[in-house]
């Protein structure tokens, strides 16, 4: 999980196995479908995106689930979205280049659908754990 591309041989000497016995291991992970890919971890402040920001989405009592995920889910600045049981209807996070940003996609969300509330948080700083 900490490095994508470390190799087989290094992988296997970090757990006592040799780097064919570690690339069999690695490629069953992958048949069950345990290691689903690997990703690239990007700096998005070199790239202009420099804020993230959380919007909880509350919809009127009759919007089915499947409204709910089309009201965010073709979003460029999308990063996640979740469906949720309970209140607020859905949790999206979203990474945008500066507050006037983060007001234009706020409002293009609440066009989509059956929206009566947001709310928005901003995020300060990041933890990341491990699993």
């Amino acid at each position: 999980m900490e490095d994508g591309r470390r190799s087989a041989s290094e992988i296997g000497r970090q757990i006592n196995l040799s780097p064919a016995a570690a690339k069999r291991r690695i490629d069953r992970l992958e048949q069950l479908g345990v290691i689903t890919g690997y990703r690239a971890e990007l700096d998005h402040t070199k790239l202009g995106s420099t804020i993230d920001a959380f919007v909880e989405l509350r919809f009127e009592g009759s919007t089915q689930v499947d409204d709910i995920d089309r009201a965010f889910s073709g979003l460029a600045e999308l990063v996640q979205g979740f469906t949720i049981a309970g209140d607020p209807d859905a949790l999206v996070r979203l990474r945008v280049g500066d507050l006037s940003h983060l007001k234009r996609v706020i409002d293009q969300i609440r066009r989509s659908g059956r929206i009566v509330g947001t709310k928005t948080l901003i995020v300060l700083g990041t933890t990341t754990g491990s699993a």
